[in-house]
């Protein structure tokens, strides 16, 4: 009889703002893999994605176990234009496949985080909900829940930004009024988050550590999150790396807010309502 596991894990947004490679958050996009003992190795999806080793779900489960005798069936609702953690998604299934099928109780948060090389959306991937990443390694992230009410809108660009040209785009020192803003602005989050209290969720978004150094390379996407409150909206970040942007609202306004966001998209991007998730990734044996 052969063996499967199909894993689900969700998306997730990192950065939320000030909180740069420390802060993110698990939404309700998923990713499935599909793991099956057949004795042959082969990927078999219809995304746009590497269907021989190279496959980032297959080199999750690689680092545990050799993927030879196995066939990866991909399914994924998650928007692969940028900045919804899919490669944490991937690398987090491979491995969570792994060490369920071959019961090794492996730290697969720790393995994820080396593959990943940062620990906020694999940390979102595995645990759900809200996250804060301590950097220094061995990754330990606290987590917690998002309040009642707190909802999210997607806004996607059809057009890619690659995450290296992102990561280029900073620069290697910051001025130390940015580096306060940044602390300030962190802590007003975590603490309107921790509350329950929109004001400081909104007060508590904006951020001068990176948005501002990579916005020649998502123009549209910068407006959107500079001009978020006009559309009612709490305010809005830029999701991991981008394009994409993290539009957050209080459920009141979340109507308001999509249609308001549908007629500025237009043709350039679209609109998807992702709850914040407070499951993280999944294992059934099949």
């Amino acid at each position: 009889m052969e063996r499967r596991r199909l894993v689900r894990v969700p998306a997730s947004s990192a950065n939320l703002g000030p909180g740069f490679d420390s802060f993110a958050a698990a939404l309700a996009l998923h990713t499935e893999i599909e793991v099956v003992e057949t004795g042959r190795f082969a990927v078999v999806t219809d995304l746009a994605i590497a269907k021989d080793r190279r496959n980032l779900a297959v080199r999750g489960f690689e680092r545990l176990h050799p993927p030879d005798r196995f066939e990866f069936r991909i399914r994924s609702d998650i928007p692969l234009s940028g900045g919804l953690g899919t490669s944490a998604a991937a690398y987090v299934g491979g491995l969570l496949a792994a060490d369920h099928l071959f019961e090794l109780d492996a730290d697969v948060l720790q393995l994820a985080c080396e593959l990943e090389g940062h620990p906020d959306n694999v940390a979102a991937a595995l645990l759900g909900g809200f996250v804060i990443c301590d950097p220094d390694p061995p990754a330990r992230p606290t987590r917690f829940d998002a309040p009642a009410g707190l909802e999210a809108i997607l806004v996607v660009p059809h057009e890619a930004v690659r995450t290296k040209e992102a990561r280029a785009a900073l620069p290697a020192t910051v001025p130390m009024a940015d580096a306060v803003a940044n602390i300030a602005h962190a802590s007003l989050l975590t603490l309107g988050l921790a509350r329950g209290d929109w004001d400081l969720v909104g007060r508590g978004l904006a951020d001068r550590l990176h948005q501002p150094h990579r916005a020649h390379l998502f123009p549209r996407s910068m407006e959107l999150v500079e001009r978020a409150t006009s559309f009612g909206a709490l305010g809005a970040t830029i999701s991991g790396a981008g394009p994409t942007v993290l539009v957050w609202c209080h459920y009141e306004q979340t109507g308001a807010a999509m249609e308001a966001l549908r007629r500025e998209a237009g043709d350039w991007a679209q609109v998807l309502r992702a709850p914040f998730e407070p499951h993280g990734a999944d294992v059934r044996e099949l």
